[in-house]
């Protein structure tokens, strides 16, 4: 394919998903990738991990990374795997998660193929990791760190400037200048009013917008994290329940944490045992204090948060867990239940109506917290069907994405009109639903790429 000399945004992902996120943009003879994240959820989704690459890796001449969720990040080992050279671009803060996420994703790979050979529950007679642990700690040496507001050339003729996004620690949304053009990415948004992270920073003046829309179509109930928390953890274990919280390494274990400590310093919930069984939430919550300039939490409930949690390091000690009884508490990744530890105490501590599963955090369609979210009441998990008697709890409180009202209220912070905002990172009805929104409320022009459009950047529809 060869590349236009007039710049182009083509979507190679997160067009009708909140997964993937993945946009190019070409122009000069050159390629600027923004984001290069993991298909997550349905399995036609999943699949597109394995496809060809839309384009020769080796022709993509840098990576701009809003922030370090696998979404958005996951398949950056694959992409240096087959032949991307370049450097990958993004905040301090996102190298420091990158260094913890990237690895961790090719080490649950490489054990999970390991398991279905060993089960011979998968459909592959040699199941193979997408990559493994090695290759991500290879594409680490592409990532360079930025500040918060500099501005940095990527690639001849394209200048990026990272602005803070809240969500996670060193996430971002991004302006890329080329050839007089501006086009903005979200990345990620977090909350005006959130327990860990500050807000985002405002929208800057931009000629093209690209806009998550992860809860397009729904507000935010207002919720006090800590109230809703209390009386789940009170009666479970009054009846010498497990809860298992799946919780996104990144952010989610840390609030979880935070509101835990706070209710148990208040005498409000029983002083259980609480396990954090995730090497890399362990090690992320380290971040949570090197990086106090990104959140709001005080010195006093950072050492809160810290030592709240037995850390779960090793898998003898994850196994051991599964053969202890309650009460006590397990957070444990992944999110959306999609891999790693949490899989195992699910299947353990699932089958008993005494126990209960938290679910804290958006569920992807096709993911089996999705799954549980709508009333599923077994999981297929390791070739098999594994029934759920425990008490299913969607916690309202706990999301790191801004909401519809949130989302509107950061563009109309921008000086200026975009000439098109493109709506991603959504599910179908949440992207057109806040498309219908941003045109009548703003009266802006908005639209819903397809998956592979391509636009060019000076007429975008």
């Amino acid at each position: 394919m060869s590349i236009p000399s007039r710049p182009t945004l083509q979507f190679l992902g997160a067009a009708g998903t909140v997964t993937g996120s993945r946009y190019l943009i070409e122009a000069n003879g050159q390629r600027v990738l923004v984001d290069c994240g993991l298909f997550q959820g349905y399995k036609q989704l999943r699949e597109r991990n394995r496809a060809p690459f839309p384009v020769d890796p080796a022709s993509i001449d840098a990576v701009v990374l809003t922030h370090a969720h696998l979404d958005h990040s996951g398949y950056l080992p694959a992409l240096v795997k087959q032949g991307f050279r370049g450097r990958i671009h993004c905040t301090h803060g996102s190298v420091a998660l990158c260094g913890l996420l990237l690895p961790d994703s090719g080490y649950l790979q490489e054990e999970e193929a390991k398991y279905a050979a060993r089960k011979g529950y998968s459909r592959h007679k040699d199941p193979r990791p997408l990559y493994t642990e090695a290759d991500a700690r290879h594409s680490l040496k592409q990532l360079r760190g930025h500040d918060y507001q500099s501005k940095v050339e990527v690639a001849p003729g394209f200048t990026v400037q990272f602005h803070p996004a809240g969500h996670i620690l060193g996430a971002a949304h991004v302006s890329l200048d080329v050839q007089s053009q501006r086009v903005h990415f979200s990345g990620d948004l977090g909350r005006q009013q959130e327990s860990l992270m500050n807000p985002p920073a405002p929208l800057p003046a931009c000629d093209v917008l690209v806009c998550e829309s992860t809860y397009g179509n729904r507000e935010h109930v207002p919720v006090d994290q800590e109230a809703e928390l209390a009386p789940i953890i009170r009666r479970v274990a009054a009846r010498g329940g497990v809860i298992v919280i799946p919780a996104f390494a990144i952010g989610r274990a840390q609030g979880l944490m935070l509101h835990i400590a706070r209710l148990r310093e208040r005498g409000e919930i029983p002083r259980v045992p609480v396990y954090l069984n995730s090497p890399m939430a362990i090690n992320a919550t380290r971040h949570y204090h090197a990086h106090h300039s990104e959140h709001h939490v005080s010195d006093e409930d950072c050492e809160r948060m810290f030592d709240l949690a037995t850390f779960v390091n090793t898998v003898e000690e994850s196994k051991a867990l599964n053969r202890q009884r309650g009460p006590m508490i397990i957070i444990s990744a992944s999110g959306m239940i999609t891999g790693g530890r949490v899989l195992h105490h699910i299947e353990a501590f699932g089958p008993d109506d005494r126990n209960a599963i938290l679910l804290a955090g958006y569920q992807a369609g096709g993911t089996r917290g999705a799954a549980l979210a709508a009333g599923k009441r077994t999981l297929r998990m390791f070739g098999r069907e594994v029934p759920i008697r425990a008490e299913v709890v969607q916690l309202e409180g706990f999301s790191g994405h801004a909401d519809a009202g949130e989302l509107l209220d950061w563009m109309r912070t921008a000086p200026s009109a975009p000439r098109v905002v493109y709506l991603t990172h959504g599910e179908p009805d949440a992207a057109d639903t806040l498309r219908g929104r941003v045109q009548r409320e703003l009266g802006w022009r908005a639209c819903v790429p397809e998956h592979l459009e391509r636009v060019g950047l000076e007429d975008a529809r």
